[in-house]
């Protein structure tokens, strides 16, 4: 099975919770879904948060910083398994596309990226903001 990682990486934005998502180049993809940013290992045994971040950077610009592991999926209609990673997105996050294979690169708000991601990504959402919402754990005592 083809491994792949990418980041859903957040912020605050005007209407709430805002995701980096990007959409890949090519006018066979005009119609496609968008995805969170993410790439394959360079070699089998690379480190997938790693592959994580590069991709992102490779794709939109942005630096990562501390991630949290979303788990992974498996697409319905391919042999290929996406692992995602969370953070928050670097205060002067900018991204654009900056990489052949995106032909755009922007923050949406979470109900739109929804909306636009592929229908198998769509869990990292849920992902997310089941990790946004989780207590934070009891001071000892």
């Amino acid at each position: 099975m083809k491994q792949s990682a990418g980041t859903l990486l957040y912020r605050a934005g005007p209407a709430g919770t805002e995701v980096l998502l990007v959409h890949a180049s090519g006018a066979y993809n005009r119609k496609a879904p968008w995805s969170i940013p993410k790439g394959e290992p360079d070699v089998p045994s690379a480190d997938l948060e790693q592959t994580a971040r590069r991709e992102t950077q490779e794709e939109t610009g942005v630096i990562a910083g501390v991630l949290v592991s979303l788990g992974h999926i498996d697409y319905t209609k391919s042999r290929k398994r996406i692992h995602g990673f969370a953070g928050p997105a670097p205060a002067d996050a900018a991204p654009r596309p900056v990489s052949w294979e995106v032909d755009r690169a922007k923050f949406v708000p979470l109900a739109e990226a929804r909306e636009l991601l592929h229908p198998d990504q769509r869990v990292f959402v849920d992902r997310l903001l089941a990790h946004l919402t989780a207590a934070p754990p009891a001071a000892p005592g």
